[in-house]
Parts: C-alpha cells; sequence; structure tokens
C-alpha cells in the first residue's frame, strides 16, 4: 500500500504561515480583503503578476459632471487622479476621492478597496493641497530667481577678478599702479558683495551664494595686500639706492715753513747721578 503525503499549511497571528513539504518551509504573507476574508498577499515578483488585471469602469462624480473611467482593478487611487487630471483640469495633488464616505490614499489599491466595476466615487478639491503647493511653487520660483542672480553676479565678479590679476601682475614686477584703481576695484567688489548679502537662498542656492561671496572676500583681501605693497617703494628705486657710491672729497693743505736749526733747538744742561 502507497501512502500520500499531505502538505499542511498553518497561519500564525502575525499575518504568515509556514508551509511545509518534505521538509522544506516557506514563508508566505497573508492580507485581509474586504468582507474579512484572509488571502495571500499580493506579490509583484510572483509568477502570477504576468498576468494582466481586469479592467474595470468606474464613475467619478465631480461636482455637478460625472466622468466614467476605465483603469486596472489592480491601479491605486492615487494612478486614478493623474487619469482623472486630464479629464477635469484638477492636479493630482489637490484631489481628494471619496470612497464609502471615506477619503482613500493615493497609495491604496482599487480592488482591496472594494472598488469594483461600475462603483461610484466621488472627487473633491482639497484647497489645503492647493494652497500647500501654491506656496511650494512660490518657494521654487524665488529659488530659481536667486540662483539667477547669483550666476549673474559670478560673471560679473570673473571680470572684476580679471583686472585683480592685472594689477597683481605689474605690483609684482615692481612697478606702481595708481591708488585709485585699486581703490575703485575694491569699490566695485563691494557692491557685489552688497548685492549677494540681500539675495535670499535656500539649499543648493544658498551654498552657491556662500561660494561667491568667499571668493569675493578673497579679492578684496589681495586687493588690500597689494595697496600696502604699491605704497612701499618699488624694487627699482631700491635697486638704484644700493648702487650709489658715496664719494669723500679731501681737501690739501701747504706744509708750514721750516725755520733754522739753531733756532729750533734748545740747549739743555744735564745732570749725572750715583
Amino acid at each position: 500500500m502507497m501512502r500520500m503525503r499531505t502538505k499542511t499549511a498553518t497561519t500564525p497571528k502575525n499575518g504568515k504561515s509556514e508551509m511545509s513539504s518534505d521538509g522544506a518551509s516557506n514563508a508566505v504573507d497573508w492580507e485581509v480583503r474586504p468582507g474579512g476574508m484572509l488571502v495571500q498577499k499580493r506579490n509583484p515578483d510572483s509568477e502570477g503578476a504576468s498576468v494582466p488585471a481586469p479592467t474595470i469602469k468606474v464613475r467619478v462624480k465631480h461636482g455637478s459632471s460625472t466622468h466614467e473611467v476605465h483603469i486596472s482593478s489592480q491601479a491605486t487611487f492615487g494612478e486614478l487622479k493623474k487619469v482623472l487630471s486630464a479629464q477635469t483640469g484638477l492636479h493630482h495633488q489637490d484631489q481628494k476621492l471619496i470612497f464609502k464616505d471615506k477619503e482613500r490614499n493615493s497609495n491604496a489599491y482599487l480592488d482591496m478597496a472594494g472598488v469594483k466595476d461600475r462603483s461610484k466615487i466621488v472627487l473633491v478639491e482639497d484647497p489645503t493641497s492647493q494652497e500647500r503647493r501654491y506656496i511650494e511653487m512660490r518657494k521654487n520660483a524665488k529659488m530659481e530667481k536667486a540662483s539667477k542672480s547669483i550666476s549673474e553676479i559670478s560673471l560679473e565678479v570673473d571680470k572684476l577678478a580679471g583686472q585683480v590679476s592685472a594689477l597683481e601682475s605689474v605690483i609684482s614686477r615692481g612697478e606702481k599702479v595708481a591708488d585709485k584703481d585699486v581703490l575703485n576695484l575694491i569699490e566695485l567688489l563691494m557692491t557685489q558683495l552688497i548685492k549677494l548679502d540681500g539675495i535670499m537662498a535656500e539649499g543648493d542656492v544658498k551654498l552657491q551664494r556662500r561660494m561667491q561671496v568667499r571668493r569675493v572676500q578673497k579679492y578684496v583681501e589681495t586687493l588690500d595686500l597689494l595697496k600696502i605693497r604699491n605704497a612701499m617703494p618699488n624694487r627699482a628705486q631700491q635697486q638704484q639706492k644700493d648702487s650709489v657710491v658715496v664719494t669723500t672729497k679731501w681737501e690739501t693743505f701747504d706744509p708750514t715753513p721750516a725755520t733754522s736749526s739753531s733756532s729750533s733747538h734748545s740747549k739743555l744742561d744735564w745732570e749725572f747721578f750715583e
């Protein structure tokens, strides 16, 4: 006599079951469908996922208008909102879908919520979402404007940076430049710095502004050092001073006339001591 082995499955409280066959065990996720039916949880990676889901027709009431939408029964309410956005002109983020007197989350599935063919859904506008999205749009517009302003300032700083390099090259050669040229360049850079300080920015735009501020400050510091070097004697003048030879003019005098030996020598008396 041959005996057949049967597969047994137990459903624990955590929603997972262990199925054993010939000592092997697999974990199965379970979910509760509308009406309290316990079924195996949908797995997108399973082989059954390749089978197309049936298409249903739902009726969506929006104000005094009613829209009929053909959509997959396994679609989400968020996907339904995007379809309705093309028909109503209402942004999908500004929509609320009410089914069975309950607002449905955009991530919820139609069939999981109990939506069937010819089910009725109510569409209402969400003023809070509209206001929030309008604020976000204004914020993005401000950031875009700020980014454009920073880019324009960056181009202007590039031009001034070329002038700074030119002055630095001249002074490094030991030549002098007009003090007003250095001061005017510092003033132009400070004007760009004031413009940067007046830009309100956040996130990446704020980082761009900070980089430009540091860049302008660096050029101003360079010009301050150049102004000091420009005020000092240049190298050519210093070399000229070092090459000067100091000479002394000597004055000669005539020698005094010689006198006779008889008159110049006096007679001396010497005394000897024992």
